[in-house]
């Protein structure tokens, strides 16, 4: 099976039932994306399929095909910076860390669909998405200014 991944075609070799997550992870060593639960619940795993975020831990690669432009956090500031990415680091965000390549991807995948998010907007989209440190406030407020407002 072949699939685009950050802009570069993969041949897969991995049983068709294997969840994305696991083909990015051990096959094509992009550990960028982080196993949070497994179940599709934290959106630690998120990544964006046609520009939409998904869940990579529950979705198995024979959802995919040849057309499906899969993009991760290594693939989507590949040559400059996103916008959610600049606000991210701005603001800094980040604290330990591990959830936020979901929360950026998730982010960017609203943006995709509301180029202008409120904040209710935000809350909804980002409600899947789980931070132990508690940075919600921070992640609307760089969403906020990556939409330029």
């Amino acid at each position: 099976m072949i699939l685009k991944i950050n802009n570069k075609e993969y041949n897969i070799n991995s049983d068709p039932e294997t969840p994305l997550l696991w083909v990015l992870r051990d096959e094509l060593e992009l550990t960028g994306t982080k196993y949070g639960c497994g179940i599709g619940f934290c959106g630690t795993c998120t990544v964006l399929i046609d520009g939409v975020a998904e869940r990579s831990c529950v979705l198995p690669i024979s959802n995919l095909t040849a057309s499906s432009i899969i993009t991760t956090i290594e693939g989507l500031g590949e040559n400059e910076l996103h916008n959610v990415q600049k606000a991210w680091m701005e603001l800094g965000v980040t604290q330990c860390g591990y959830c936020q390549p979901g929360q950026i991807l998730t982010a960017v995948g609203l943006m995709n669909e509301k180029p202008f998010p409120t904040d209710e907007d935000i809350n909804t989209a980002m409600s899947g998405n789980i931070c132990r440190c508690g940075t919600y406030n921070k992640i609307r407020e760089a969403i906020h200014l990556a939409a330029g407002g």
